[in-house]
């Protein structure tokens, strides 16, 4: 097989790839499930709340969940701009782990009372086709009906695992509406200072496209 030139190891690109259109869909219930899936027999996991999670253990759960589907957003944030959100009073984050091993994550949002919002729900590819989604989907569903809350709402879109839509119906999710949005994938550049933070902690540099 022909090879081009070869490229140098510090020719790293600055400029971002095309940006990329999906369609989001968002969704709501208003129950808690009716039944909560069962944890896959021979599975050891454990879901834990993490309180002021470490932003760089974030970062690599982040990006670890969701680097093929494009969660890009909050790899482009600073250190404070990361807190603020995910150290937020009414930010609730459950770290799911297999034999000991951090394998997923969902994060709630409770600033309306009334209503909490399913912001991140994911796991990391060697987590799944084991049969766990249904039931960590149910455990991040019955956690927010933990509060007197009226309603649920999640947001998918056609970037994401291509079940998430169907999983989310599956458990009582309601589609309420679709927008279009435009995703601009990370650079090399801003994929290497993301890996760098993930992995020693710093503080990824300012971004043009945050």
């Amino acid at each position: 097989m022909a090879r081009g030139p070869r490229r140098s190891k510090d020719a790293v690109s600055a400029e971002s790839p095309p940006a990329r259109k999906a369609t989001v869909t968002w969704l709501e219930c208003a129950r808690p499930p009716r039944r909560v899936p069962p944890l896959p027999i021979n599975l050891h996991a454990t879901l834990l709340r993490t309180r002021k999670i470490p932003l760089h253990f974030y970062r690599y759960l982040y990006w670890q969940i969701g680097r093929h589907w494009h969660w890009v957003h909050r790899l482009r944030l600073s250190d404070s701009e990361l807190a603020a959100l995910v150290h937020a009073p009414g930010v609730e984050i459950r770290v799911l782990s297999l034999d000991g091993a951090p394998v997923g994550l969902f994060e709630l949002n409770r600033d309306d009372p009334a209503t909490t919002n399913l912001v991140y729900f994911g796991l990391m590819q060697e987590a799944r086709g084991l049969g766990l989604g249904k039931w960590f989907l149910g455990q991040a569903m019955m956690t927010a009906w933990n509060e007197p809350i009226e309603r649920m709402t999640v947001s998918t879109n056609t970037l994401d695992h291509p079940a998430a839509l169907g999983l989310y119906q599956k458990l009582g999710f309601t589609p309420t509406g679709q927008s279009e949005a435009m995703i601009l994938p990370l650079s090399d550049a801003e994929l290497l200072a993301a890996i760098k933070a993930g992995d020693a902690g710093a503080e990824p540099p300012p971004s043009k496209n945050a």
